[in-house]
């Protein structure tokens, strides 16, 4: 048996090639939207992908399962539990709906669909028999169930799809799946997750890509809450401290159920001159996204360009400040070669934004401005109408400029109702990376903003702050 792990660090997303030696099949789990790394492992193995699934319908990423079958003809196979609620649209009108023990079988290889609720009512975790080994489960790809060290949370539905307490019943099924299907497996049972450190799907989520279920049930914080059966205590731990969720969940809950649009053959991206991203700009037919560090956007950047720092969190950041639902103009990136922005726009598909045009190499000739910034020392003697934190809730509660406002960067641009429209809003975050972000994304919309120079960091380091807890 051949199983690789194909993991994206901008959204700490794990997704699985699973492929049989002896009969050269394969099957994809949880596959995103840019493709060519599951080609690249089919073909140095010499193996044709047969079958693609997926865990459940994702919040944080558009799911590359329809993109993958319609490029290799591969049956696709998803889950048909969860109730009407939770039933994957007409665009998988082709596919196969799983229950409860459905199997999947590639030559020697065979996966076990398991009903695991409570991250997501359908969501499925796989359980993987080597047949050429065993005659018993080695391995188990949890998905958003359970993770290294912690598990899946159950308020997204809450906090991005539109719910209403359906956290408190997503925590008993999480409960009751842990108990009944998790807890009921041998130590030895290996479980490779969907997501790592640095996911908005957990709160405390391990750096190591696999753990066992031995492991967990000795050392997990839960671990304790299912000995003693005590499931109040168990809810409220798991409610407790989990991180905003980003705004753009929303759209990629109802986009993975409905469907994600198939993206077909890639064309090349063109280079744009100068003149033409300055005559573009000039008419507003389109976007452009400067794509350097923060420190190097404060010098002088294109007047309502997004800054989207970098290849590292290109998906993350952009779906932040660039809503495809309501924007229809391309983007132009800043990048320096062809190839560097080919893995800008594969990290941005990942997030359903497909209307990358082109890039231009260089900014020179460009009218350029520069952003305002206010120094720590100054804070207290600027004329502004708010002072708002950008960091998540948790880091907020750990310690805060006082007076500041929390809004998290992943949801200013849903809640601009929250923001005064008249006066100087001064943003920071920790170091500066996500408040330019999402400063660039607010000047776009017209705000009038001062990013404080050095963030929280800068301003904690001055003698004499006490920050507000």
């Amino acid at each position: 048996m051949l199983l690789e792990r194909i993991y994206d660090t901008d959204l700490a997303q794990a997704s699985y090639f699973i492929g049989c030696q002896a009969k050269g099949e394969a099957i994809v789990v949880d596959p995103r939207r840019d493709l060519d790394v599951y080609f690249d492992i089919a073909e140095k193995n010499g193996m044709t992908i047969t079958a693609v699934t997926e865990t459940h319908i994702h919040a944080d990423y558009l799911s590359g399962t329809r993109e993958l079958a319609a490029r290799t003809g591969a049956t696709i196979l998803v889950s048909d539990e969860g109730g009407p609620d939770w039933t994957y649209g007409s665009a998988f009108d082709g596919a196969v709906r799983m229950k409860d023990k459905h199997t999947i079988t590639l030559g020697n290889i065979t996966l076990q669909a398991i009903h695991t609720p409570g991250h997501t009512p359908e969501h499925l975790s796989f359980l993987i028999i080597d047949g050429a080994q065993a005659d018993a489960p080695g391995f188990m790809l949890s998905g958003d169930f359970v993770f290294v060290g912690d598990l899946g949370r159950p308020d997204l539905l809450d906090e991005a799809a539109g719910g209403i307490d359906t956290r408190f019943g997503g925590a008993k099924d999480i409960f009751a799946s842990l108990r009944d299907r998790f807890l009921t497996l041998p130590d030895y049972v290996q479980v490779l997750p969907a997501h790592g450190a640095g996911s908005a799907c957990g709160k405390a989520l391990g750096a190591i890509p696999t753990t066992t279920v031995g492991y967990e049930r000795a050392f997990a914080w839960w671990s304790h809450y299912l000995a003693d059966n005590d499931e109040q205590g168990f809810i409220d731990e798991l409610l407790n401290g989990q991180p905003d969720a980003h705004a753009y969940f929303a759209r990629m809950k109802i986009q993975n159920r409905q469907g994600p649009r198939v993206l077909g053959a890639v064309t090349e991206l063109r280079e744009y001159t100068t003149a033409e991203v300055a005559s573009a700009l000039a008419d507003d037919s389109a976007i452009l996204i400067d794509t350097r560090h923060n420190t190097e956007v404060h010098l002088g950047t294109v007047p309502r360009s997004l800054n989207v720092p970098g290849t590292e969190k290109a998906a993350s950041y952009g779906a932040w400040v660039y809503n495809p639902d309501t924007e229809t103009r391309p983007v132009i990136l800043l990048a320096a070669t062809l190839t560097e922005a080919e893995e800008l726009r594969d990290h941005l598909v990942r997030v359903g934004i497909d209307s990358v045009a082109g890039f231009v190499p260089t900014l020179d000739g460009l009218d350029l401005v520069t952003p305002t910034l206010v120094s720590p020392t100054e804070l207290d003697s600027v004329d502004r109408v708010l002072l708002l934190d950008v960091r998540n809730r948790t880091e907020f509660a750990e310690g805060h400029i006082p007076a500041a406002k929390q809004l998290s960067g992943g949801r200013v641009m849903w809640a601009l109702d929250q923001l005064p429209r008249e006066g100087t809003i001064v943003t920071y975050c920790q170091s500066g990376v996500r408040n330019s972000v999402a400063a660039s994304a607010l000047r776009r919309d017209g705000y009038e903003v001062a990013e404080l120079e050095g963030s929280y960091l800068g301003w904690v380091a001055m003698p004499g702050t006490v920050p507000e807890v």
